[in-house]
């Protein structure tokens, strides 16, 4: 990596985080594919590191939590019985949280669907909250017993839990491969503590998960887009919230400044300025440690 200059690097960054799939990005930057994915596994590891150091005492006041499917290698009906167990192969879930407020994302994980990894992913957002918060999932019933152990008492917590069923007419819509069936209402339960009901959604989530399938092409369903490696995922992951946290001027932010191109991280108070490709290109220079995943939190 040594050979190239920040220069070359933002320019592959750039594509990477607009959503260029690997091979788009050799042929528009010229650099030689694994020299992008080299490139890629380094930037991930240096991105979870800052971000890991960086995104502490958040002022966050209402959290919403969700998964993201994708998979890495081979839908999990395909894999051959001889790898079936592997790690790192088959479905992959990207547990997210955003604030509802800065719209900061302050932490991530790749891993299963796993209790284990639904108390490691809300157990690091825990750690990095300055007060107490309101939080909102979906319906998932492992986040009950991973919110009770990562916060006890000391939250207010509420599902939405969206009704799916016929349509008026009386035509039938079951919940499908790629997209559910027909939304006829959501029922809001609160859990623990005492949650504002006009602030129990997962809205701000679900519009991050479509901003995730947007800006890495290995989300893109349908396509030969995926990961082949779940190193490499986890290293995606971390560079777009990187990007999206501090590099990428929110609409609703800049608006309420006044205009002033505003990001998460700058509403937050974790940054002053937004910042530029080059700027995420120079954390290289930083040690760089593995990208964490499956069960590891930032």
């Amino acid at each position: 990596m040594n050979h190239l200059s920040t220069t070359k690097r933002a320019a592959i960054i750039r594509c990477l985080v607009e959503g260029h799939s690997i091979r788009s990005t050799v042929r528009i930057t010229g650099a030689a594919k694994n020299t992008i994915s080299k490139l890629l596994l380094d930037l991930g590891a240096v991105c979870s590191d800052y971000q890991d150091a960086t995104l502490r005492d958040l002022p966050c006041k209402r959290l919403q939590f969700d998964e993201i499917w994708s998979f890495v290698g081979v839908k999990v009906a395909n894999i051959p019985d001889e790898r079936r167990g592997e790690p790192g192969i088959g479905d992959v879930w990207t547990w997210t949280a955003i604030c509802a407020d800065t719209k900061v994302v302050p932490s991530f994980l790749v891993g299963d669907r796993s209790l284990d990894a639904a108390k490691a992913f809300v157990g690091d957002v825990a750690s990095r909250l300055a007060g107490r918060v309101q939080i909102s999932t979906d319906g998932y019933t492992l986040y009950l017993t991973a919110i009770d152990d990562a916060f006890g008492m000391e939250v207010d917590y509420a599902m939405l839990v969206k009704l799916y069923g016929p349509d008026g007419a009386g035509n039938s819509y079951p919940e499908r491969k790629y997209s559910p069936g027909k939304v006829n209402g959501a029922r809001k339960e609160r859990i623990q503590g005492d949650s504002d009901p006009a602030h129990v959604s997962t809205s701000y989530v679900e519009r991050q998960n479509l901003t995730m399938r947007m800006s890495m092409r290995r989300f893109t369903r349908l396509t030969n887009a995926f990961s082949k490696k779940v190193e490499n995922l986890a290293a995606a992951v971390a560079l777009h919230f990187l990007y999206y946290n501090f590099a990428r001027p929110h609409t609703t932010l800049t608006k309420a400044a006044g205009g002033t191109p505003t990001t998460p991280a700058m509403a937050a108070g974790k940054g002053d300025h937004v910042w530029t490709v080059e700027d995420i290109a120079r954390l290289l220079d930083q040690p760089v440690e593995p990208v964490p995943w499956a069960g590891q939190s930032l």
